[in-house]
């Protein structure tokens, strides 16, 4: 089915690429713009004055008057396959209990470990049907997951599978990560190298071979993996042909995002404890520094250097880290709101870390993030005419529509 999507009040088509530093406030906004869609890729941007001069007879007209007009929203770090809930541990939190010390008392990923292994496929399938209809509501049309709540062959394999699956049958793109790494199984407490060597020869030449994940990554923190087992495990990945993330810097500066740099890793996630060092060498490098405001947000933590990161240069992406733990949601418009209310980022800025950067994160820059020619017409509508109400009416879903490859899937008539 083709489209034309005329008169949007504003039409961001975040063109030209990967956005670092100051650039990511250039986000190519088209007053009066339009966007015409032929079997599920865009094969024209511009003015409506300029796309009515071709012929589209029989195209399919959405009426953009009044509105805002995006690329759909790429979450890039997100953990929504798991089995059961742990919402006693968020009381516990609000209670003083920090992170860690729910972790060791046998809480925290641990407590997951046990529900994902107990759960079967179709209940992690249909938790994940149900989770992904929900990210689609807010916009969200590429979103990846992790494994790493199984720490064991077996229930890391059901993961990616499931995740495949749902790749296949759901409208949205799914990417998945290998994070066997995620946690230490009690059973190898002072033995991280043997359990990280576990993973390397055990399951991932099973998740290579059957093309289960194309990313690796590991949780680089105190307590859980050091800096030099962390290097172990991404080298031996990268031999293994895995492209490369990493947990890097969340509760203390290990130098995550200095090894991120050195081991040339698509991207650095979480950072609140980045040095400026480590933030200086991820700009040089052109790593993606995936920041994940809403974990600090239910954390009651710091919220990583934004600012920082982009006047040293960065390009930044933002990610919701849905996790049944740390942080159980997936709500882009609180993410929008901590991004420029707390983290001191423009509206344009976060727009392009969500949308073209958010892709970079992933590897598909080259095939969605923006509104250009020859790209996935992945596209939401606001109900709204400009980017500007997104922080404004504060933590509401402001998307009327989305549109992925090329098909509405979602649209709802909103009053203002």
């Amino acid at each position: 089915m083709n489209y034309i999507i005329r008169n949007a009040a504003e039409l961001v088509t975040c063109a030209g690429g990967v956005k670092a530093g100051k650039d990511m406030n250039n986000i190519g906004i088209i007053k009066d713009g339009a966007v015409i869609i032929e079997n599920g890729r865009i094969t024209a941007v511009g003015t409506t004055e300029e796309l009515d001069r071709r012929d589209t007879t029989g195209y399919n007209v959405i009426d953009a008057r009044g509105k805002a007009v995006l690329p759909g929203f790429v979450d890039s770090h997100t953990h929504f396959i798991f089995g059961g809930y742990r919402a006693e541990e968020f009381s516990w939190r609000l209670g003083g209990e920090s992170y860690m010390e729910i972790m060791n008392k046998g809480g925290g990923i641990a407590a997951s470990v046990t529900s994902t292994r107990e759960a079967g496929r179709e209940e992690l399938l249909q938790a994940g049907m149900k989770r992904l209809d929900k990210m689609m509501e807010m916009g969200i049309t590429t979103v990846e997951g992790k494994s790493g709540y199984g720490l064991d062959k077996a229930t890391e394999l059901q993961q990616l599978e499931v995740m495949k699956e749902l790749n296949r049958i759901h409208p949205m793109d799914i990417v998945a990560t290998f994070l066997g790494p995620h946690s230490v199984p009690k059973e190898y407490k002072g033995m991280e190298m043997k359990f990280l060597d576990y993973m390397l020869q055990e399951v991932m030449p099973v998740v290579k071979k059957s093309e289960l994940a194309r990313f690796a990554d590991i949780f680089c923190e105190r307590n859980v993996f050091s800096a030099e087992q962390s290097e172990h495990y991404l080298k031996s990945a990268k031999a293994m042909g895995f492209e490369l993330k990493i947990h890097a810097d969340e509760m203390s500066d290990l130098g995550g995002a200095a090894l991120a740099a050195r081991m040339n890793c698509i991207s650095a996630d979480h950072l609140l404890k980045a040095s400026k060092e480590g933030i200086q060498r991820l700009s040089e490098q052109g790593v993606i520094a995936t920041l994940l405001p809403a974990t600090a947000f239910c954390l009651k933590e710091e919220y990583a250097r934004a600012r920082d990161m982009i006047n040293a240069g960065c390009a930044v992406a933002l990610a919701s880290d849905f996790n049944p733990g740390s942080c159980f949601t997936y709500s882009i418009p609180l993410l929008i709101s901590l991004a420029c209310i707390y983290m001191n980022m423009t509206i344009e800025e976060t727009i392009s870390a969500l949308t073209i950067n958010g892709a970079a994160a992933l590897g598909l820059q080259e095939t969605t993030g923006s509104l250009e020619t020859g790209k996935k017409a992945d596209i939401i509508m606001l109900e709204y005419p400009s980017i500007h109400f997104l922080p404004y009416h504060t933590g509401i879903n402001l998307v009327e529509m989305v549109m992925k490859d090329g098909r509405i899937i979602r649209r709802q008539k909103t009053s203002k």
